[in-house]
């Protein structure tokens, strides 16, 4: 325990860097609890929301950092793993409806009475229990992304070939998801919540809770991911990504580093999918399409990689400036995502984070300057 507090306490960037964010939703908790409309301190329900969905985003981009940054595998179907969690949330949140729904069927959702279903499908089955839709929330992402790395690891695929494997898995599932046939409320998917644990969820006091508990989420699974990073299977996991063919040789099984790191990331985006929903009030399979796992590199290219704390920054700051921009040009937006990944991508390697180490250490040099100017002058 020693050990792991004294590693931790080395990450003074990553902490600092959640330390901003949780000024920030102690900021805003404050203005929305304790101030009321018209006073100058006030914070709207929407800045609530906003930020919780960009605490999501960075807890989904700090599993894919840990999946792309120290193994080095580029997965551009991550998203899918975050839909799942979602869905799962979505499918709970939809069975706390009951009769409050638009044709007042306790048992089916109103997508299933409109597309004349008469009987729930067995997935449903148990996932109305907060419990059971806690695990499987987890469980879900998990078991998708063990049987594919386990079939992608074994077979020893890797590089361009794996991601673009990846990605045809997110289209296939939204293919899939699409389809009123399949019971996920297809094109419209899942929306119209009324309650989360009893409580409404259009409600201040709730979106406060949810901001919160977002928060904690995201600085847990920083902390996990660093744990892993610092221990030895970090280390054996940063030596398949520098060196996989040696690291074989030395006797690793590869496979099974690759296959722990890959589900871990999947459960961390699941859950990350979980909150976002009750957040932003709807699922659907547009969550699947490959483009927002494209977005998602971009995020983690932008932060910086290989630093999991990279990627908290680079999530907020490119989903604060989708924000910001996509109102003045809307149509651009995307056009300008791209540029920016291929000018990180260019000129900054190591992104936001790599930036400031660069001045940091020209400022650094040009104080050993003057001080040893100094001393010949004297």
């Amino acid at each position: 325990m020693k050990d792991l507090i004294r590693d931790l306490s080395k990450d003074k960037r990553g902490f600092s860097v959640l330390g901003f964010v949780w000024f920030f939703v102690l900021l805003i908790l404050i203005g929305n609890v304790f101030f009321s409309d018209g006073s100058l301190f006030y914070v709207g329900s929407n800045t609530v929301t906003l930020f919780g969905k960009y605490l999501c985003y960075a807890l989904l981009a700090v599993s894919l950092d840990l999946i792309w940054g120290y193994l080095g595998i580029l997965s551009l179907g991550h998203a899918a793993f975050f839909a799942l969690g979602g869905y799962v949330m979505g499918m709970y949140l939809m069975r706390q409806i009951g009769t409050r729904g638009v044709y007042g069927n306790a048992e089916l959702p109103d997508f299933m009475v409109f597309l004349n279903w008469h009987e729930l499908p067995w997935y449903w089955y148990g996932v109305g229990h907060f419990p059971v839709a806690l695990i499987l929330i987890m469980l879900v992402p998990a078991v998708l992304a063990f049987i594919f790395g386990f079939l992608a690891f074994k077979s020893r695929v890797g590089g361009v070939y794996l991601s673009i494997i990846t990605q045809s898995l997110t289209f296939a599932l939204a293919l899939a998801f699409y389809r009123n046939e399949t019971g996920f409320g297809g094109n419209n998917g899942l929306t119209d919540f009324k309650d989360i644990l009893g409580f409404s969820i259009t409600s201040d006091a709730t979106r406060d809770v949810l901001l919160f508990t977002t928060a904690v989420a995201l600085t847990l699974g920083y902390i996990l991911c660093r744990v892993i990073v610092n221990s030895r299977l970090g280390r054996v996991v940063v030596a398949i990504r520098d060196a996989e063919m040696r690291t074989r040789f030395i006797g690793y099984h590869v496979e099974y580093f690759k296959l722990f790191i890959f589900v871990f990331g999947a459960v961390l985006a699941g859950i990350a999918g979980a909150l976002y929903v009750p957040q932003v009030g709807i699922i659907n399979p547009g969550e699947f399409n490959p483009i927002n796992s494209i977005e998602l590199v971009i995020w983690v290219a932008v932060g910086g990689r290989a630093s999991l704390y990279g990627a908290v920054i680079g999530a907020i700051l490119v989903n604060y400036a989708k924000t910001v921009f996509t109102g003045v040009f809307p149509d651009e937006w995307l056009y300008a995502l791209g540029l920016l990944f291929v000018l990180v991508t260019i000129f900054l390697p190591r992104g936001v984070i790599g930036l400031a180490e660069v001045v940091k250490s020209k400022k650094a040099l040009a104080g050993t300057k003057d001080s040893e100017e100094k001393k010949v002058e004297a």
